[in-house]
């Protein structure tokens, strides 16, 4: 570090040191030195250097001088010649403490400069935290961070771009640029397509800083710059805005002026500014999101409480109707009760413009006893009109009707309106003994203030009582003036009055009735008339409440499922399995004691709670009698059916917290019984527990396996049965955890499929078998994959499965799917609908373990299948020699003339020793798989297998 001035102040010859001046830095020693030092020590020239910081310590030759050094810095004197040692040591003493001073006057100015840097930093990311915090809109906030970066550099053209991976555009929140002042709206999103040679997608892509000339960018990326993106950069700096380990944006910074270049001290802080950013703009977002859901919750229960407040106004109405009503009869003040019922109508609906109209039959006068109207201040009674409410008179319907309907209906010649033309207008009949008296209506002069059918209810409600009280009046009227027939007309109206009460009476033991029969409905199962699910689990919600009060009041759980039942119902129809399952809900009802609850809880499976037991052996004797009675034969439709019951007992426990759990267990022991071999119960125990359990963390592992993707394909050769050769492979799945072993899928498939994570697991096996299918050999082997019975029930299977096959470049006719018998029952429409469509593109369709289920040969007929595949039992069964009729030889050959006749392939499963190969090759099979001719295997076993048999051959 040399100083150099322009203009070097001096010091008169012969001058003491004490008497030299005192600079302030460096540069200004280094100037006297250079001025004054030749003269001072008797050479050509001299000039200083320093290193302010850790001291460089190295030798000093003749030409040098070390005037200081510490842990400061050093500073040193150069010459062109040796300079004296008395004049060197002379100007060392002189010298020194102004160099120490100076030098420890330029480090704690650059400390000084560094903590200045530090300070603002800190003063930008404590405003970035503020403006993200603060309520102000968004565009103003943006604004504000752009304002905050330019304090700390260059920042005249910036830019905030966020990026969605999952929609995969970019839309920038904010875009400031010299050269574009237009700018480019938040609201606007870019695909990648849009954003050829962007700098921009580029830094979200790779995860990490870019800086430089734009040119040199592009260039180094790999990328060609697109003109439509910008004007290219004299400097540019982009850094990603990650969240997650993964990019969400970037923030950018770019310089059309050569003098302003980014440094990488400006890449760091503006990385760090970007860390902060991102958490701004997530809590911004996140702070908007809880707000708009805070509205939105907000408003719906403004809506509820309108609504209810509605409903309560419209019940107290309905009641201060019926009682107005009701004091009418004992006074002659009409007009007083028809501004009582105006008042009431208006507190529901708006009545601003109301009127009731009265019609004499004999006259044929239409009167308006009571109208209070904004345009028209008086209604003159009529004759032959043929307005909205002689329509709605003579029609008996009421009527809801806008300007546009009613000019409808006058273009017909239906009516002829008179006076203001209303925008919205209703009308209800008045009727007296079912024949109409007149109408109460209301309307609307203004568009916004409309009616609904709500409205029209209630109206006609109101117009009941009304009409009721006008009967009632006119009955009246018609007893005083005819008194001697006082008897008569008093005995009829108590007939009409005990008329009108009874119907009264009736509505309400209707209304009650349905009540009743909704709740009834709503806790009962429609087919057995049994409690259901839910109110199975009030009870035991009870009982449990009760067993913590008292510790003795013991009590339990049965819960019960037809054995055999799906097969019955498959194979008879379910009108027999309705009926099979009403007859087995009242074997069990005549099982159960009074106290006890029998529920329906859904298909064949039924649970009883078993109130005040004394002891687990109590539930054992009624779980016994109840499968005494479902073992005998049920008479359906003149034919004897037979089923039985496998029990589940799950005794009440103080560890028991909630009414599912007890549920749960009596269903797990209920599962164990069906395992034991049906037919029989039994008991919920530790043992249950712990396997409960480990299905519980069984569960957590696949979803963990799912995620780490440790679930891979195995292959197994299907072979000609003949030589040997290899026709096609079937994938099988198996599971490869962490520590090295492979787990079967045994172990695993059941409680996948229970899940519903089959699904999952099945999808990512589908896509790495089509993958590897490229690479299978030999070339024309096919590719077989067993499908779930969920998946066929899934609408979109088919066209979901085909897409994939096409995205992993996999032929059609290289496919080949299994399916099971089990997989055709249930929806046999979606199933059939998903296996054409599949067929129809050339992928083969194989019924697997053909023989060991219901085998109905319909399934041969309705579905589109290319072969069956025979259990592997049918192969365990063969003895060497003999023709085993009573075995499995009769019904393979069976299968295999069927097979022929409806020119199926038919392919053997479990061949495991050469006998079982050359008596299926007598039978018939001209295809099959097993241990014989290969264990599953990964692909790459199969591949290395085929390179060496080609190697042997040649």
């Amino acid at each position: 570090m040399t100083a150099t001035l322009p203009s070097p102040r001096r010091i008169a010859p012969g001058t003491p040191p004490s008497a030299w001046p005192h600079p302030v830095r460096l540069e200004e020693l280094a100037e006297w030195v250079q001025a004054e030092g030749p003269r001072a020590l008797g050479v050509g020239k001299a000039w200083l250097s320093w290193h302010a910081g850790e001291p460089q310590f190295a030798d000093s030759d003749d030409h040098s001088v070390l005037l200081y050094n510490d842990a400061t810095g050093e500073v040193r004197l150069h010459t062109d010649v040796p300079t004296e040692a008395k004049k060197a040591n002379t100007l060392i003493e002189a010298l020194a403490p102004v160099c120490a001073l100076l030098l420890e006057i330029k480090v704690l100015r650059a400390e000084a400069a560094r903590s200045s840097g530090a300070l603002r930093l800190q003063e930008a990311l404590f405003a970035i935290s503020e403006v993200a915090s603060s309520a102000r809109p968004t565009h103003e906030a943006l604004v504000q961070l752009h304002h905050i970066v330019g304090t700390l550099m260059y920042a005249e053209n910036f830019f905030i771009a966020r990026w969605s991976d999952k929609r995969r555009v970019m839309s920038f929140l904010y875009f400031a640029d010299s050269e574009d002042p237009a700018g480019i709206q938040p609201e606007v999103e870019f695909t990648e397509a849009d954003l050829p040679g962007s700098l921009t997608l580029e830094v979200i892509k790779r995860g990490e800083a870019l800086r430089g000339p734009s040119e040199d960018i592009a260039r180094r990326v790999g990328i060609p710059l697109d003109e439509a993106q910008g004007p290219e950069s004299n400097d540019w700096l982009g850094v990603p805005l990650m969240s997650d380990g993964r990019a969400v944006g970037a923030v950018v910074v770019q310089s059309y002026r050569p003098e302003h270049r980014y440094t990488e001290r400006d890449e760091l802080l503006l990385g760090y500014v970007a860390e902060h950013i991102v958490t701004a703009l997530e809590r911004r977002e996140s702070t908007m999101e809880l707000e708009r859901r805070v509205a939105q919750r907000t408003e719906a229960l403004q809506a509820e409480v309108v609504e209810r407040e509605r409903a309560e106004r419209l019940q107290s109405a309905l009641y201060r109707i019926t009682a107005l009503s009701s004091r009418h009869e004992a006074d002659d003040d009409v007009d007083g009760f028809y501004r009582d019922v105006h008042s009431i109508v208006g507190d529901l609906l708006d009545a601003r413009n109301f009127f009731i109209a009265l019609w004499d039959e004999e006259t044929d006068e239409l009167s308006f006893p009571y109208s209070v109207d904004e345009r028209d201040t008086k209604r003159l009674p009529r004759r032959d009109g043929h307005g909205l409410t002689e329509h709605v008179l003579h029609s008996g319907t009421p009527l809801l009707a806008t300007d546009a309907m009613a000019r409808g209906l006058e273009a017909a010649g239906v009516i002829s309106r008179s006076g203001q033309p209303a925008a919205w207008w209703l009308g209800v009949p008045l009727k007296v003994e079912d024949q109409p008296v007149g109408v109460i209506a209301v309307q609307s002069y203004r568009p916004e203030v409309h009616y609904t059918h709500g409205d029209m209810e209630l109206l006609g409600f109101v117009a009941v009582h009304i009409a009721t009280a006008i009967g009632r009046r006119r009955n009246n009227l018609a007893l005083r003036e005819a008194y001697l027939d006082l008897e008569r007309r008093v005995a009829e109206r108590t007939r009409e009055l005990g008329l009108a009460n009874s119907t009264l009476r009736q509505q309400i033991h209707a209304r009650e009735g349905v009540e009743r029969q909704l709740k009834h409905q709503a806790l009962h199962d429609s087919l057995t008339g049994l409690p259901n699910r839910q109110y199975l689990l009030d009870q035991l919600v009870a009982a449990m409440a009760s067993h913590q009060a008292q510790s003795d009041r013991l009590f339990a759980v049965l819960f019960l499922d037809l054995d055999r039942f799906k097969v019955i119902n498959d194979s008879e129809g379910h009108l027999v399995g309705d009926e099979l399952l009403k007859q087995a809900a009242q074997r069990i009802g005549l099982c159960v004691r009074t106290p006890d609850t029998l529920a329906r809880l859904g298909g064949d499976e039924f649970a009883v709670l078993l109130e005040r037991i004394r002891s687990v052996d109590d539930a054992v004797t009624i779980a016994e009698r109840i499968m005494q009675v479902l073992d005998q034969p049920f008479l359906i439709e003149g034919r004897e059916l037979h089923s039985s019951a496998s029990v589940g007992i799950a005794i009440a426990q103080p560890h028991y917290t909630s009414a599912e759990e007890l549920l749960r267990d009596a269903d797990a022991a209920m599962y164990r019984a069906k395992a034991e071999g049906r037919k029989r119960f039994a008991l919920f125990d530790e043992d249950l527990r712990r396997h409960a359990l480990q299905r519980l963390e069984l569960e957590g592992e696949l979803r963990r396996a799912i995620a780490q993707d440790e679930f891979q394909p195995y292959y197994q050769p299907i072979v000609s049965v003949a030589n040997g050769a290899i026709l096609g492979y079937e994938a099988l799945i198996r599971w490869h955890l962490p520590d090295g072993s492979v787990r079967a899928p045994g172990a695993f498939l059941g409680l996948a499929e229970e899940t519903g994570l089959i699904e999952e697991i099945d999808w990512r096996m589908y896509a790495m078998t089509l993958r590897d299918l490229a690479t299978i050999t030999p070339s024309h082997a096919y590719v077989s994959v067993n499908l779930s019975p969920r998946h066929l029930l899934a609408p979109d299977f088919a066209k979901r499965f085909l897409k994939l096959v096409a995205d992993q470049g996999a032929q059609p006719s290289r496919v080949c799917v299994e399916v099971t018998e089990g997989a055709l029952i249930d929806r046999k429409d979606l199933a059939r609908a998903a296996l054409e469509t599949l067929h129809r593109t050339g992928i083969r369709i194989m019924l697997d373990d053909f023989g060991t289920g219901y085998s109905a040969l319909s399934y041969l007929q309705h579905f589109p299948l290319h072969g069956l595949k025979i259990d592997r039992s049918f192969a365990t069964a063969l003895e060497a020699g003999g023709e085993n009729r009573s075995g499995s030889r009769p019904i393979i050959r069976a299968i295999v003339a069927m097979a022929t006749s409806l020119e199926l392939e038919v392919v053997s499963e479990g061949i495991e020793t050469e006998e079982q190969r050359r008596a299926l090759w007598t039978l018939g099979i001209r295809q099959g798989q097993g241990f014989h001719f290969g264990r599953p295997a990964p692909l790459q076993h199969w591949i290395d297998f085929d390179v060496q048999s080609a190697n042997v051959s040649a």
